[in-house]
């Protein structure tokens, strides 16, 4: 049993709010964490879709079958039958009472508007992504938070050598592969789970001509992960139609197999690249699906450096739902070239600078970029950090600092 980080968000949710969606991809623990959650001290009542009777009830009359429900209820892998949602809207506009219904699904329903609009207002959204490392070693990591405090990181504990990190970064996060002992076994699970999701989940969501073409475009953008978004080029390499490739991505989206990080953007007139880009949601997967091994990534920085990035983009994000300071994950590039791997921004728009450099040594010119962002950002820049393989935490200017990639959960 892991301590999800998200949980006592969601528990204190619970208690002023009609409706929580927990989602996320399948196998990240929605259904554990969800029958954690206790209200007045008891366990909710629990009913899954993936049962196919009822699954059938649902879909003969979902409005009966939510009258029919005794109490607070989890409901599992709900987006199965989408006229759930208008049903539970009506069931909370005739109580309007807080911990009604917890709702878990392995599709997005940001990305779904007649869902997400059906409870605009009465439902707090939760996404919960494969394990992070604080969560892996069994505490709450809070790095998001502890950069944006007045010192810089502290120096972590303990060191980690180029292997271990390697070992992390193929582990992934999901909690099935973390206990698979060699790489073959790991991959074998992630191909028969990408096979469970392309035949089941996408089919319930889309009418998909041809289901090969997702795993080869996933395979392709695990092959891209951590550059800028282009179709057009996506288009060329696979040779699919544009119209049906933006299909297919947002499928892979509403999956939680990739996501994407906006641009940042102070809107003073600067000439920025206003691409998203794009990521998988575990280096466990991405790495299985690009058939990478330790042996391969060892003193290869050309294929270690994207996987890093995507590693530490994932779980900046992943801490992102639980820190106080809830920042965005955004990137920063302009058409000179001058770039950040990660931009995040709070509410209030004070912002951190994130470079990754898969290297054990960090010099001036690596801060280049962070440079850029602090005087565009001017007041708001509060730190800029050169993420690296080293042991110790070094100062380059005031608010420029090298830090070790194990700070982020150490």
């Amino acid at each position: 049993m892991y301590l999800r980080g998200l949980a006592s968000e969601i528990a204190v949710a619970f208690r002023d709010t009609p409706v929580i969606f927990l989602n996320g991809a399948r196998q990240t623990g929605k259904t554990t964490l969800a029958r954690q959650i206790r209200l007045a001290g008891k366990p909710l009542q629990y009913l899954t879709l993936d049962d196919d009777s009822v699954l059938a009830a649902t879909r003969n009359s979902a409005s009966g079958f939510i009258a029919g429900l005794g109490g607070p209820t989890i409901l599992d892998e709900v987006q199965r039958s989408p006229d759930l949602f208008l049903a539970i809207k009506a069931a909370v506009d005739r109580k309007r009472r807080p911990g009604r219904f917890l709702l878990t699904g392995s599709a997005d329903v940001l990305l779904l508007p007649r869902v997400a609009d059906s409870l605009a207002g009465r439902m707090e959204i939760f996404t919960l992504w494969p394990l992070s490392q604080g969560e892996l070693c069994g505490h709450r990591d809070d790095f998001v938070d502890s950069v944006f405090r007045k010192t810089a990181p502290e120096r972590p504990p303990h060191p980690l050598t180029e292997k271990g990190l390697i070992d992390i970064v193929i582990h992934g996060g999901y909690p099935v592969a973390q206990r698979r002992k060699t790489e073959s076994r790991r991959r074998a699970w992630f191909d028969a789970y990408l096979t469970t999701i392309m035949q089941r989940d996408v089919r319930d969501l889309a009418n998909v001509d041809d289901l090969t073409v997702l795993p080869r475009l996933l395979t392709v953008l695990a092959g891209r992960a951590t550059s800028l978004l282009n179709f057009a080029d996506l288009s060329r390499t696979l040779s699919i139609p544009q119209t049906t490739l933006k299909r297919y991505f947002v499928l892979l989206e509403i999956t939680f197999l990739v996501t994407l990080a906006n641009p940042w953007s102070v809107n003073l007139g600067k000439r920025l690249v206003k691409a998203p880009k794009v990521y998988l949601n575990d280096t466990g997967l991405m790495t299985s699906l690009l058939g990478l091994n330790g042996a391969q990534l060892l003193g290869n920085r050309s294929l270690l450096g994207p996987l890093l990035e995507n590693f530490v983009v994932m779980e900046l994000r992943k801490q992102a739902g639980w820190s106080k300071t809830r920042p965005r994950v955004l990137h920063f590039r302009t058409h000179a070239g001058e770039e950040v791997d990660v931009v995040l921004e709070t509410p209030s728009g004070e912002v951190v600078g994130i470079e990754v450099k898969a290297a054990g040594s960090v010099s001036a010119a690596d801060f280049k970029g962070l440079r850029a962002l602090a005087e565009l950002a001017g007041p708001r820049f509060h730190r800029g950090i050169v993420l690296y393989t080293g042991a110790e935490v070094v100062p380059f200017a005031k608010n420029l600092h090298a830090v070790p990639i194990q700070a982020l959960w150490q």
